[in-house]
C-alpha cells in the first residue's frame, strides 16, 4: 500500500529512517535489474524517554543521533523517508458510498469526520480505496489513515534539523507490508498477520491480497520484557536488557529470568490473539495463514512457540533482508540475519520514492 502525508512529482533516491522509541535504523537502497540492493544500513540506539509511545520527547538527542547515523554511513543522499506508530496514528478500514478517488479526495475532510477522535483541523488525512463492499450496497471499502499535525511536524522537524529533506511520512504497518511484498511471495487469497514488536509499541496487521485491512497497536513491547526482569531479578534495566537479548548471564536465576520473560511473552500472545480473534469474527470465511514476527522483541526466546499455542497458526521470524541483494560491504548474511528483524520498517520504507501513493 502506498500512504504518505507529503507527495512529489520526481522519484530519486532517498534514505529511510526507522526512528522509534529505542533505536534509529537507517537503510538505503537502489533498484536493479533484478530487484531491490541493499546499499547502506546502521543503528543507533536512543537513551530511554526520547521517543514515547511514537511522539518525540527530546528533539535534540533525536536530531544529533540521525547526525551521527548520517556521518558513520556517509550518506550524501539528502531526502529521507520516515514512519510513524503509536495512538496519534488512527487506521481504520471504513465503508462510503461509492464514487471516484478524485470525488472522495474532495470529501474526504467530512466523510472521515465521524471515525476521527481529533478535532478534524489538527489531523493530516490519506486513504486508500479497497474496493467495493462485498454484500452489493453501493458502498466501497476505504482503508483511512489520520495523523495528527503536531507529531507529523515534531518527526520532520528531527529529520530537517539533522540536514536532511522529509520527503514521504510513511505509517509503519504499510511500510512492513511492502517489505513483504519485496521479501514473501504469498499465494492467491492468502492472508498473513504482521506482528511488529518494538521498545513499548506492538503493532499488528493483516494483509489480505497484499493490502493492508486490519491494524492494531498495543502499548507493549520490549521494553515490558526488561522490566519484568529489572523487577524479578532485583537488577539495573541495563542489565536486564542484557539478559533479554541473551547477552548477559542469569547465574542461578536462569529460573527467574525465565519466569519473568513467559510471563510477558503469554500477556503478549494473548494479546495478538485477542486481535486476531476480532479480525476472524468480523469477516466471514476468512483464514489468517502465517504470522510474521518482526521488531526488536521478536527473537525473545520461547515467543514463537507460545504464540502458535495461542493462535494455532504458523509463526515465522521475518528476514527483510531475503529478498534483496547485498550491496553493502562488511555485512554478511549471517549479521544480517540476527539483526534483521530490526530492519522491517526501514526496509518497507527503504522502497519508497517522490510520487508514490
Amino acid at each position: 500500500m502506498q500512504l504518505s502525508f507529503f507527495s512529489f512529482l520526481q522519484k530519486k533516491e532517498s534514505v529511510a529512517f526507522d526512528i522509534g522509541s529505542h533505536s534509529i535504523k537507517l537503510v538505503q537502497m537502489k533498484q536493479a535489474k533484478k530487484g531491490w540492493e541493499l546499499m547502506k544500513m546502521g543503528m543507533a540506539e536512543l537513551p530511554p524517554e526520547a521517543i514515547v509511545d511514537g511522539s518525540v520527547i527530546d528533539s535534540m538527542t533525536v536530531t544529533n543521533t540521525l547526525k551521527e547515523l548520517i556521518k558513520e554511513h556517509g550518506i550524501k543522499v539528502k531526502d529521507a523517508v520516515s514512519a510513524l506508530t503509536g495512538h496519534s496514528v488512527i487506521i481504520k478500514k471504513v465503508s462510503f458510498p461509492t464514487m471516484t478517488e478524485e470525488e472522495l479526495a474532495e470529501s474526504i475532510q467530512w466523510e472521515a469526520e465521524q471515525y476521527i477522535p481529533f478535532p478534524i483541523a489538527e489531523v493530516n488525512i490519506d486513504f486508500q480505496i479497497l474496493g467495493a463492499d462485498t454484500e452489493g450496497r453501493g458502498q466501497m471499502d476505504v482503508m483511512l489513515v489520520a495523523v495528527k499535525k503536531d507529531v507529523i511536524n515534531d518527526y520532520t522537524n528531527v529529520i530537517k534539523e539533522a540536514g536532511l529533506n522529509p520527503v514521504v511520512i510513511d505509517v509503519d504497518s504499510f511500510a512492513l507490508e511492502n517489505m513483504l511484498e519485496v521479501n514473501y511471495a504469498t499465494a492467491p487469497g492468502e492472508t498473513c498477520a504482521m506482528v511488529n514488536i518494538g521498545a513499548s509499541i506492538t503493532s499488528i496487521s493483516v494483509i489480505a491480497g497484499g493490502m493492508t485491512i486490519f491494524t492494531r497497536s498495543i502499548p507493549m513491547g520490549g521494553n515490558q520484557f526488561t522490566e519484568e526482569i529489572q523487577r524479578q531479578m532485583n537488577i539495573s534495566f541495563k542489565d536486564a536488557e542484557a539478559l533479554k537479548i541473551g547477552k548477559g548471564d542469569g547465574g542461578s536465576d536462569e529460573a527467574t529470568l525465565a519466569l519473568a520473560v513467559e510471563s510477558i511473552s503469554t500477556n503478549l500472545s494473548f494479546e495478538v490473539k485477542r486481535s486476531v480473534d476480532f479480525f476472524l469474527g468480523a469477516s466471514h470465511g476468512t483464514d489468517i495463514n502465517k504470522i510474521y514476527l518482526s521488531g526488536g522483541g521478536a527473537k525473545i526466546k520461547g515467543l514463537i512457540a507460545l504464540l502458535q499455542d495461542k493462535t494455532s497458526i504458523p509463526v515465522e521470524i521475518v528476514n527483510p533482508f531475503k529478498g534483496v541483494a547485498l550491496g553493502v560491504k562488511d555485512v554478511d548474511e549471517e549479521r544480517l540475519g540476527d539483526i534483521g528483524p530490526h530492519f522491517g520498517v526501514a526496509v518497507g520504507l527503504a522502497t519508497r520514492r517522490f510520487g508514490d501513493r
